[in-house]
């Protein structure tokens, strides 16, 4: 996933990231904590926290799209793999929670080959 497809004048565009996983920009808003109205008004999509969670999805996939493959593969790990040492919930659940560090921190220990 290049960062720069998923961005319009200097934003991430959800709309962008919905097409590459070939889903809706409701659902993208879902995985990632927010309300389906915060990606349909534009004020709402620039907010601070809308960005952040755009990024933090984005940078997450971007993470694990070359173990799967695809960034297909990689958007399903992200909703419905389990992650060891996180009482069995999956990085979608965790980046719901803010706790998106958390994820990419644990991506960042599998790669160098401590296990959670």
């Amino acid at each position: 996933m290049q960062i720069a497809n998923f961005t319009e004048a200097g934003q991430f565009e959800p709309r962008r990231i919905a097409a590459a996983l070939r889903t809706s920009a409701e659902e993208v808003a879902m995985t990632v904590g927010l309300g389906k109205d915060a990606l349909q008004r534009r004020t709402r999509i620039g907010s601070d926290r809308t960005q952040r969670r755009l990024r933090e999805l984005v940078e997450i996939l971007n993470k694990v799209e070359p173990r799967f493959g695809s960034a297909l593969i990689a958007y399903a790990w992200y909703r419905s793999e389990p992650l060891p040492g996180f009482d069995g919930r999956t990085a979608m659940q965790l980046v719901q929670d803010g706790k998106a560090q958390q994820v990419l921190e644990y991506i960042d220990a599998v790669d160098a080959g401590v296990y959670a």
